[in-house]
């Protein structure tokens, strides 16, 4: 016959070659119920096939010794728990296997057996184990907690989709964008455009995040590469790549020059009073080339470019030239940019300084004005036209720091349809500015 152990959880059995006993419970009403308590099982009683293994007793004398101590594991639903008990061992009891106390019980921390004529203890013994059990638990929790606030530490410093959709503020200075709202719309707008193979490593967001980050706070390659955990070389084609991808897509659709009855519907008070037919504010800026030796230090208007950029009276870029060298005058820039064949007659284009081209503009049947220099003494209208010209003039550059330049050579002199990648770059910081809100709001 094929004896289990009844104790709950144990799989212990009586099978050829096994050098486990099996005992039967004693016959004597007592120390059979002392049995029964120890087994824990609510409600059962045991026949006469019910067995316990030996490897719930502990036991270190020889097999006539009169009291056996039966170490008993107990299972519920919460917690495990190791219980010890003594129990006196009938005549009926079979015999039990000389066997080492600390091998036989299968615990290391169990009590050892008390000697011969010390007392011995009726209930519950002190269990190291449930200790041990207690403290893992507690150092489990204490754990669980640290994770979780790694966790967040990590979520809040990371650049995530997840990080920017929860911290506007973290869109605004990594993209310079006003909102996640309309940096996802770029990204739906781009995504067609972009790669997304299974070798790369950066994401489409992450793509785009890289490239506003360039433009925006003017990184450095290498310190992106370490940013996102790429390659230097990958950071420059990413970056190379999305600015192609936006000035072929997000360009058209931002930078455009538009009808004179939308701009007289939207004018500003400030340019409203002062200067009603005004369509266009222009103003020239340069931004230096890298230099590489005490050469470029000398000739350093040669080793920049220089753009001309025109904005709307409401603070909307309308358009923006191609690079010239920096030696080039304001007035070469303006005639051979193209703005000049936008103009109608009766238009007013302003500017911050003397461009030195009103005969050029006039030919076109409009007119050239600078902000507060028509003489005499400036009223309160020319001061707050002086002002707001101040304002949209500087927007792009203020809010993008890589127009303040210097520019790379590779950004420089990589030239593609008669445009380099800066020349790409100028146009997107323009169309990007343009997301954003306006330095001139409808008043």
């Amino acid at each position: 016959m094929v004896h289990t152990c009844v104790v709950v959880g144990c799989r212990n059995r009586r099978t050829p070659g096994t050098t486990l006993s099996f005992y039967r419970f004693p016959r004597d009403p007592e120390r059979k119920q002392r049995w029964i308590a120890a087994v824990n099982r609510q409600g059962w009683q045991p026949n006469d096939g019910s067995r316990l293994c030996s490897t719930h007793f502990i036991s270190g004398g020889s097999v006539s010794m009169e009291t056996r101590v039966l170490l008993v594991k107990t299972t519920c639903a919460a917690e495990c728990a190791w219980r010890g008990q003594v129990l006196e061992a009938g005549p009926r009891a079979e015999p039990f296997p000389e066997r080492g106390g600390a091998e036989a019980s299968g615990c290391p921390d169990a009590p050892a057996r008390p000697a011969d004529g010390e007392p011995r203890a009726e209930g519950p013994a002190p269990s190291p184990c449930s200790d041990s059990a207690a403290d893992c638990e507690e150092e489990v929790a204490r754990l669980r907690r640290e994770v979780r606030a790694l966790r967040e530490l990590a979520e809040r410093s990371s650049l995530t989709e997840a990080a920017l959709r929860a911290d506007p503020e973290k869109v605004r200075f990594y993209t310079g964008l006003p909102s996640f709202f309309v940096l996802e719309t770029v990204l739906w707008l781009l995504s067609p455009h972009l790669r997304a193979d299974k070798g790369l490593k950066l994401s489409k967001f992450q793509q785009l995040l890289l490239a506003l980050m360039r433009l925006r706070l003017d990184l450095r390659n290498q310190d992106l590469a370490y940013r996102f955990g790429v390659q230097v070389a990958a950071v420059a084609r990413t970056v190379r790549a999305v600015v192609e991808a936006m000035s072929s897509t997000l360009v058209p659709t931002t930078v455009f020059w538009p009808s004179r009855d939308e701009l007289r519907r939207n004018l500003p008070a400030a340019v409203r009073s002062a200067c009603p037919d005004c369509v266009v504010v222009v103003d020239c800026f340069s931004v230096a080339l890298e230099r590489h030796d005490e050469a470029d230090a000398v000739d350093a208007p040669a080793r920049s470019l220089k753009y001309l950029i025109g904005v709307a009276p409401q603070g909307v870029v309308t358009f923006v030239s191609r690079g010239a060298p920096g030696h080039a005058s304001d007035r070469e820039l303006l005639e051979r940019c193209g703005l000049l064949g936008k103009l109608l007659p009766g238009d007013v284009v302003l500017a911050d300084r003397d461009l030195d081209a009103s005969e050029a503009v006039a030919a076109r049947g409009a007119q050239l004005r600078v902000a507060g220099c028509d003489g005499g003494e400036e009223d309160e209208e020319k001061r707050a036209l002086r002002r707001h010209v101040g304002r949209v003039i500087g927007m792009a550059k203020k809010r993008y720091a890589m127009l303040n330049g210097p520019v790379e050579s590779p950004f420089a002199s990589d030239r593609a349809a008669d445009m380099t990648t800066f020349d790409r770059v100028v146009r997107v910081v323009c169309a990007l500015n343009n997301l954003c809100i306006s330095a001139a709001p409808l008043e």
